[in-house]
């Protein structure tokens, strides 16, 4: 049998486990990267998923605690839908994927780990990624530390809030 460390792992098994919403942010912004929140908009933001599927695996989230694509208010789902753009294109500028799945799975029978908060997925993908260890052992090899990720896609998002900032004062 082949064995695949992954010492970081213990971390989630051994730590406290939430009894709050994942998603359901403090107004500040204290707990920002250790959450691995990337930015913060008016109505809902960008964080990394901490058990990816790849490197880059983001996710846009409402602030608001609600179960489906049909209860966001008009900005809300323009708003993530603008995240989701530019998502799109700085993990394409970062990343080079040769595409990105994105997706939201509403409810638990549609496979939502988090069934309660609503929340879109953008998984970065390559040709080949999905190798042998995901189909002959149902392991998944992710080559680059969550921490490193996050610490080279945080200064695209401080640059796009930079930008959006200066926009909200033109108009």
């Amino acid at each position: 049998m082949e064995v695949l460390w992954a010492p970081w792992r213990l971390d989630y098994i051994l730590g406290p486990k939430p009894d709050t919403c994942p998603f359901c942010l403090p107004k500040h912004t204290d707990e920002d990267a250790a959450r691995r929140i990337l930015y913060r908009g008016r109505y809902s933001f960008v964080i990394m998923n901490i058990f990816p599927y790849n490197n880059g695996h983001l996710m846009v989230t409402p602030y608001r605690h609600v179960m489906s694509l049909v209860d966001l208010r008009p900005e809300e789902h323009h708003e993530m839908m603008d995240l989701m753009h530019e998502s799109t294109r700085i993990l394409t500028a970062h990343f080079s994927p040769q595409g990105i799945n994105m997706g939201v799975n509403m409810g638990e029978a549609a496979g939502a780990g988090i069934k309660e908060h609503l929340h879109f997925h953008l998984v970065p993908r390559w040709v080949g990624d999905s190798s042998f260890m995901a189909f002959a052992s149902e392991t998944r090899v992710i080559p680059e530390h969550i921490d490193h990720t996050y610490a080279s896609l945080k200064p695209y998002f401080d640059e796009f809030k930079t930008k959006q900032s200066a926009k909200e004062e033109e108009s």
